[in-house]
Parts: C-alpha cells; structure tokens; sequence
C-alpha cells in the first residue's frame, strides 16, 4: 500500500513590511515516492533588505529539488545532510559577497515522510510537532541562547558559520499521525496547548494550518507566521519491502534444462551452480538477445532469508547503473517465479582466466586495476559496500570491458544489514579489521581490490591463502616483485599500500586508489612502513644505544672510583 499524505499550508506577513518566512511540499509520483518519500519544509529567513527571504526561499527550493535528485541507496538523513551543507556553503558566500544581503541566513525545518517511518531534519528556531497516540510532542530543539533577552539570537542557522551541523531524530508512522511544521511566529503566541487544540480540533490539514494562522492574530502575533500541517491517512512499505511483497507469492522455478521456457526466456544453457544458486545463459524471445537469468536451487524454495537475499541483490543491481557493473533487467511483466535477469557479455571473470594459463602483463593487470577502482567508487558514491570483491565476481569481456557481479552478500554503508558479526566474504580477499569483527566500509573493498592486483600479478595471496574459521595473523606481505621481477617499483608500492593490515596504512577511497594507478611512475607513492624494518628494528636498535650508554656510565664511575 502506498504512504497517503493530506497536507495543508498557510503563511501570513502580519505587521513586518515583508514575508521573510518560506514554505513548500513535495508529493512525488508512487515510484519515487515509494523511494524517497513525502518532504515537508519551512524557514525563517533573516538578514537585511531582502536577504532574509532570499535566503529562505533558496533553502527551502533547493532541499526540495536536490533531495530528490540524490541516489536511493543513500539513507533519508544522508541525502538531507549532504544537500544542507553546500546550500550553508552557498548562502554564506553569497551574502558576503553582496552588501544589500550581507549576513543573510535563515532557519530551516524539514520533515521527510517515507513508508512507515519520518525523519526531521532541523536547524534554527522554527519547530516541528507530532500529534499521535501519546499526545502532542515536540520533535526538534531550538537553537538560540538559552539567556534572557537573547532568545531570539539564533545560534546554528544556515548561512551562519562555515561549519554546520543539522540535528536529526526519526520514529515510526501510523495512520492518524499529525505533524506541524511552525514558525517561531506561530508557536510561539499559541504555545503548545493551543497547538495542540487546533491540531485536535481539524481533520482538514489546511483548515488546521489557516485556524492556526488565524489563532496567533488574535494572540498578538506581530511576526511572519508560517504553518504546514500533514495528516498521515496511511502509512507505506518502503521500496524494498514493496519489491518483497510483490515477490512473495512467488515460487522457485524448477531446476530448467536447454530449450525450455521461463516467461519469455529460452534456457540455452546452465552457466555456473553453486550451493545456493543457478545461472542460466537464455533467450528474450521477444527481441533474441542473450541474457543471465539468475535463481535459486529449488531446495531452497521455504528458505526466507535466502530468497530475501535475492531481492536485495535485485534491488541494488537495479539502481547501480555504470559501465562497469553487469546491469540488471526490468522483471518481465508477470514474472510467475523467482528470479532475476541481467545483461549479458562475452568473455570470462579473472579466476576463470588466471585458472586457463592467462599471463596478465604489467599494462593489463593496471588497466583492469584502474577499471576496478573506477567502478567501487561509483558503488561507494551510492553507499553500497560491495563485500565480496575477488577474482571469481570479475568480469573481463571481449570488448576488454571489467564488469562488477554478484551484490549477493553487498549492503548500504549503516544500515542493519552492515554488522560486526559474521562478516561474509572469502576470507583470503577480507581486510583484516573484518576478521577481527571490525563492520565492513570502502577501506575494505580497496583492501580485496588490492589482493585481486596482487594475485594478477603474482598469483599468490599476499599474506597466504586464508581458509574460512581460521584467524591468520598479518605479519609482512611478500613483496610482488619477490615473485615477479618485472613488477617496477612504484606498482609495488601502490599494491603494498591498498593491502596495508593496518586501515590507517591504507587507501582511504577507492578515487585515491585511482588517482595513484593513473599517475603510476610520474607521481609515485611511498609504500607503508614493513613491520619488523622500521618498526621493530628501530625500537631494538634504540634499546640496544641506550643499553650501551648505561653500561658506558657504569664502567666510567667504576674507573673514576678505583681513582
């Protein structure tokens, strides 16, 4: 069922001479609302001249177009974050540039309706409340000296210091649930009681935000006074949960053969079986291309969390468009079991190449390096941890392509799925801090692009094949060029420092990664410090001088003393 929002808005000038104030709504399509939900704004500008309405009319229009231009992997407070502070950025450098709006900033309140859940991003002295089951609360702090006589002196706004930081808090939806967005101007004069009285009072949202209008007038409310009201008639399901519940009825397909038929595909062959999953290389009869039809071993017909997993896969693959992924399909209308479809390439992954005799040269082996890097960081750029980078989820086409596959275990950077416990991955491509219960992020899939080089080159791991249970200790790697002499020094250092054990060794991204490959020799990089060279030689070294200086002092006050 799809979130159903009525919502109502008000604003009046009031005594000032100008609406410094600025409101605005935004109800998407079902496809994007699904994905981004339902946004509800207010701001209070202030400055001179008109930079106070300025101000808050670019606030308030560039929240409202920016977040939803933001990826949908990308957490609800993430993408509010990173659209507030370049607009904090822009309205500072604007008023300092012009005198008419010198010290222009304005407060800013935004609440985001999506699914079952709301999320307030707040900065300023403007409020938000929730009416519900529990009563009326108030969701968001004002930011103003907590002194007498400067309550009104706002202490975070945007535009008003270069560093900014916006509060966020987030709950539950239900159906009834009321929420208000109030300038200082409204709240203020009404108090929370008689908010509270005419959010009761109105099941129209827009008779509730005129009454409360209307109400701080007779209040003796001088200021601009702004309200936006939002009645929640139905709560939604996120677009995962939808993609889940529209799957649910859906069944496993039997294990197919070549010549059979699936919904319009024609099975050529069988691709590869594993333990939990099948890959079919078919046929669109509609239009003849080949395609990879992705599905489960038929055991697994009653296993959620399995057929979950392959939801979640489909919903990533569906939103990382880039050159260097296998892309996903659209379902097939009246897709009647369980399974996906993606793009299909000539060629073989890098296992299967390396597995064949294939001997990468130095040029290839920086070349799929630098594909590698340019495609985690298009993963990264869309929050989604890949977890799983090695040799055997390598694509190299015939058309000398690298392709990404297999966000079967791939998660959103913070969300439930990113957990200390139980990491997946193959041990032998897992960064260290991983094997010690450490939550994966971008420094770990740097760290199995690292191993993924190392192993092109040389074949071997670096610190040793890991098998899975074990806890290896990370001592030094060999270097590559040990194994492979043609290897010139400043790839060496590059590779030494993506499989650094310690993160802060490490490549922090995977663009740091490729600025480095892409410059090679003519900016190269130092390679991390080898445990046991400069770390503990030294420090035995040291302890060996100031041993030396001590027995030195002794045997010259013995001489001195036998004197």
């Amino acid at each position: 069922m799809p979130l159903t929002v009525s919502i109502g808005q008000y604003s009046d000038t009031g005594a000032r001479p100008h609406n410094e104030d600025f409101h605005g709504a935004a109800t998407p399509a079902s496809a994007q609302l699904a994905a981004k939900g339902v946004m509800l704004a207010v701001a209070d500008g202030v400055g001179g001249h008109a930079g106070g309405r300025e101000a808050a009319e670019s606030a308030v229009r560039s929240v409202l177009s920016d977040y939803y231009a933001t990826p949908e992997t990308w957490g609800v407070a993430d993408a509010l974050n990173r659209v507030i502070l370049p607009l904090n950025r822009w309205v500072q450098t604007h008023g300092a540039r012009n005198r008419d709006t010198a010290g222009m900033a304005t407060t800013l309140s935004i609440l985001v309706l999506r699914g079952r859940r709301y999320t307030v991003a707040h900065v300023g002295d403007c409020r938000v409340y929730r009416l519900g089951a529990g009563g009326l609360q108030q969701l968001t702090t004002d930011h103003v000296w907590d002194l007498p006589n400067m309550r009104h002196v706002l202490k975070r706004a945007i535009g008003l210091d270069s560093q900014l930081q916006v509060d966020f808090s987030e709950g539950e939806l239900s159906a009834g649930d009321v929420f208000a967005l109030l300038s200082d101007g409204v709240w203020e004069p009404l108090g929370q009681r008689g908010i509270h009285q005419v959010l009761e009072l109105f099941h129209n949202p827009q008779m509730a935000a005129a009454d409360l209008i209307r109400r701080a007038r007779l209040l003796g409310g001088q200021d601009n006074a702004t309200a936006v009201v939002a009645r929640v008639d139905a709560p939604g399901e996120d677009s995962y949960t939808d993609l889940v519940a529209e799957a649910r009825h859906l069944v496993l397909p039997p294990r197919l053969k070549p010549g059979e038929r699936l919904d319009g595909f024609e099975v050529v062959a069988l691709l590869h079986e594993s333990r939990t999953s099948l890959l079919y290389q078919v046929r669109n009869t509609a239009n003849g291309r080949l395609c990879v039809l992705k599905t489960l071993q038929s055991r697994l017909a009653g296993h959620a969390e399995s057929c979950a997993a392959l939801l979640n896969e489909e919903w990533l693959g569906r939103r990382v468009i880039s050159q260097y992924f296998i892309q996903v399909l659209p379902p097939q209308e009246g897709r009647s079991c369980l399974y996906y479809a993606m793009s299909w390439h000539p060629g073989a992954t890098l296992q299967e190449k390396l597995d064949a005799g294939w001997h990468f040269t130095v040029s290839q082996a920086v070349d799929i390096g630098v594909q590698l890097a340019k495609g985690l960081g298009a993963l990264h750029r869309l929050n989604i941890i890949h977890r799983d980078i090695k040799l055997a989820n390598l694509h190299l086409g015939d058309d000398g392509r690298l392709r990404i596959f297999d966000l079967g275990v791939a998660a959103v950077a913070g969300s439930a799925e990113v957990t200390a416990e139980g990491n997946p991955g193959t041990p032998s491509f897992m960064a260290p801090e991983l094997l010690s219960g450490h939550k994966a992020g971008a420094q770990s899939d740097v760290y199995a692009a690292g191993v993924t080089l190392y192993c092109l080159l040389t074949r071997r791991f670096p610190y040793g094949e890991v098998e899975p249970f074990q806890h290896p200790r990370f001592g030094k790697p060999a270097l590559p060029s040990r194994h492979r002499p043609d290897i010139p020094q400043w790839l060496e250092s590059i590779v030494l420092k993506a499989i650094a054990s310690n993160p802060s060794g490490r490549f922090e991204t995977a663009e740091e990664l490729l600025f480095a490959l892409e410059t090679g020799e003519r900016k190269p990089i130092f390679a991390p410090p080898r445990a046991g060279l400069a770390g503990d030689s030294l420090r035995r070294w040291q302890w060996i001088a100031v041993v030396s200086i001590l027995m030195n002092a002794i045997l010259l006050y013995l001489w001195m003393a036998l004197r």
